[in-house]
Formats: C-alpha cells, sequence, structure tokens
C-alpha cells in the first residue's frame, strides 16, 4: 500500500478504494457460494450413506422378529414336552404380555419426561445471548 486506501496494481496504476471492496465482496460471495456447495456435496454423500445404513438396519429389523418368533415357537416347543401345547402357548403368550405392558409404561414415562418437544434450555441460552448483546448495544 502506498496511500491510505488504496492499492498499487501490477501495472504501478493505483485502484480506488471503491473497486477494492468491490473485488473483496464479490470474491466473499464466491467464496461463500462455493462452501455452500461443498456442504451441498458433502451432506448428499452423507444422506446416501444414512439412507443405506437404514435400509440395512430395517433389514436387521426385520430379521430380528422373525428370529423372536422361531424364539417363541422354540420355547412353546419346549414348554409342550411338559404340558399341552395349548397350555404352553398360553403361558408363553401371557409372559410375552406382561414384558410389552413394562415396556409400553416405560416408553409412556420417558416421553413424558421428553415433553414439551423443544430445547428449553437452548431456547434459554439464546435468549440470554439475545438480551447480552442488546446490553452491549445499548452502551
Amino acid at each position: 500500500m502506498t496511500t491510505q486506501g488504496s492499492h498499487r496494481t501490477d501495472s504501478g496504476a493505483q485502484e480506488p478504494v471503491g473497486d477494492l471492496v468491490q473485488r473483496a465482496s464479490q470474491q466473499l460471495s464466491q467464496l461463500v457460494r462455493d462452501e455452500m456447495r461443498l456442504a451441498q456435496a458433502e451432506m448428499t454423500e452423507k444422506g446416501r450413506r444414512y439412507g443405506k445404513g437404514g435400509g440395512l438396519f430395517g433389514g436387521a429389523g426385520v430379521l430380528g422378529v422373525l428370529t423372536l418368533q422361531a424364539l417363541v415357537a422354540t420355547v412353546i416347543a419346549a414348554l409342550s414336552l411338559a404340558v399341552d401345547v395349548w397350555v404352553a402357548a398360553l403361558i408363553v403368550t401371557g409372559v410375552l404380555a406382561v414384558v410389552t405392558a413394562v415396556m409400553a409404561a416405560l416408553g409412556k414415562k420417558q416421553f413424558s419426561k421428553a415433553s414439551p418437544p423443544t430445547p428449553e434450555r437452548t431456547v434459554d441460552s439464546v435468549k440470554a445471548d439475545v438480551a447480552t448483546i442488546k446490553e452491549s448495544a445499548q452502551r
């Protein structure tokens, strides 16, 4: 820099401050656009991976349910060696009903603890930040 507010170019001429600001603004805009394109490409790739992972988890869930059904049938068959088949099926059904009821009650308890579905601590933190900024701006 040769004088305050100007810049010497390769040809030795001075550029006005307005041109420098305009060029910096254009470069900053281009940088932001490029970063947004990069973020979009990255998120697209991550979305594909999440989709594949979700599909695999879904398949594992289906197979898990089938495995549990086979296990229940095995338990019924094993109990039927000691009691009639219908009694064995009734016992297993009762046990599963009790486990289901306990899990549903625990799930309901967790949902009630999570209500309301707003990030209350974050909202409070943002409100405090806004108040601090307003207070600083008034000084």
